[in-house]
Formats: structure tokens, sequence, C-alpha cells
């Protein structure tokens, strides 16, 4: 584990694998850490150099006073990038994770080769619907709402199992301030035009049961991109990685190897 100072703010990243080898990059999802992809990373291919990191607000970065923007935390990855001396990497961004890929791409096309667009959108709900939940989260605290935002995230098969506990947990003890300051970023962020420029190899990742970016806004952001494939494993949600991790990286893996990352 290694962190990086950014002035104001320090990055917590874990730098994995082949230093020599192609580049996997994973940007993770909102109330979650770089934990998020421990069942997926042992799955991938050796040789790979796999890189995660913690987003502002979550995990042990730092979290400094909200609102965040989206570009600072596009600003925040594509320093930690420079800083690694990481070009041509395959992105893989779930839910905010993902937008900040698009985000990345749209930036710094330097940086990416490919991305994976697993359960994320362009666009993510409605500007209303995220005050409402910063409000909430802000005057109540994250339990407060982390039972809805659970349901959103697994099904219900999963929320029976003993595992379940581990992500309630990671939830409920997120940062208000970072939870709160990162779900502001999305609430400011229409990538719906920027999206539709981009012309990069293109994986979108969907979950039949999720809850919070069905599969249908999921496919609707692939569509913005040429010649993007779009891949639906059933009985998972919003975190499918956790789910469905066998599945996940043999999708993953096949990708890898069609854009000669493997």
């Amino acid at each position: 584990m290694h962190a990086l100072e950014l002035g104001e703010i320090h990055i917590h990243f874990r730098d994995e694998g082949d230093r020599d080898g192609p580049a996997v990059v994973f940007g993770n999802s909102l109330g979650t850490d770089m934990r998020l992809w421990n069942l997926l990373v042992p799955l991938l291919p050796k040789g790979l150099r796999l890189v995660r990191f913690d987003k502002r607000g979550h995990g042990l970065s730092s979290c400094p006073p909200g609102p965040y923007s989206m570009g600072s935390l596009v600003t925040d990855t594509e320093r930690l990038m420079d800083h690694l001396a990481i070009k041509n990497c395959v992105f893989v961004g779930l839910s905010i994770g993902g937008m900040i890929a698009q985000g990345l791409a749209k930036k710094r096309p330097d940086l990416l080769k490919a991305m994976v667009l697993s359960n994320t959108a362009a666009k993510i709900a409605t500007a209303e619907i995220w005050q409402q939940r910063i409000d909430t989260v802000l005057s109540k605290g994250i339990p407060a709402m982390s039972d809805v935002v659970l349901e959103r995230w697994f099904t219900a098969a999963y929320r029976a199992t003993d595992d379940f506990t581990i992500w309630r947990n990671m939830l409920e003890r997120t940062p208000v301030e970072g939870y709160a300051g990162c779900a502001a970023a999305i609430k400011g962020t229409d990538f719906l035009a920027p999206t539709a420029t981009l012309r990069l190899p293109t994986l979108a990742i969907a979950g039949s049961e999720d809850g919070a970016t069905p599969p249908d806004l999921v496919r609707e952001t692939a569509d913005l991109v040429p010649d993007s494939k779009f891949h639906l494993i059933k009985q998972a949600g919003h975190l499918p990685c956790v789910e469905a991790p066998d599945e996940y990286a043999r999708v993953l893996t096949d990708f890898l190897r069609e854009v000669g990352h493997v």
C-alpha cells in the first residue's frame, strides 16, 4: 500500500503484479474502497500491472471538505497515473469509477487504450435524487439510507449470505463528507455529449438485478461509443465483481485479449 501526496490530499493506492506489464487501472464505486476488486484480481491473467486506488473521501485516502466535482476526481486519477508513469492502460471503472473513466478518456486519451464501463452511465439519476441523498446523509448519516442502497446493490440471495455484512460495514463506515462529496460530483455530471465523441475500445458490463444503474441505462451509455461491446451478468446486482467474480474475470480477460493487452 502506498500514498501519493497531491497537495491538499493524499491518495491511497496499490500497485501490484508485473511493473513492466500492461497496466489495468480500477476505479471503484461510491461507498466502497479498493477492496471492491479483491475477489477479481487473483482471477486475472499473470503478467499484468494492476493498480487500484481509493478516490478522495473513501478508504484510506484523504477526506477533504465537500462537495467535490467530477473534474477533481478525474484530475486525482490523472495525477496518480502520471506519477506511476502509466499510459495506454485499460481502465475498469464501476459506477462513479466508470464516470471517472469517461472523463479521463476525454481529457487524457493518451492514458487509456481501452475502457470498461461497469454498472455506470454517462448520467446517473437526476440532480434532485442526488440532492435528497446528500441531504439525508449529512443530516442523518449513512446508516439511515444503507438498507435502500444495499437493496439496489445486491440480489436478495447475496443479501442472505454472511459476506453481505462486509459490504454493509464498508458502506456505513465511509466518511459522511466523502460520500456526500462524491455524490455531489455525480449529481453535477452529464457526460452524454463528451462520451459520444470517444473512439476507443469499450466494454460495458451490467448486472441483471442492478437497481442503481439498470442494464438498459448501461447499454444506452455503451451505445454512445461506436463498436462498443455489452455484457449482461445474470443474477447479479450493482457490484457483479463481488457476486459473480468468475464470470466478470472471464469477460474482462476476453476483452483484454481482444485489445491486445494480454
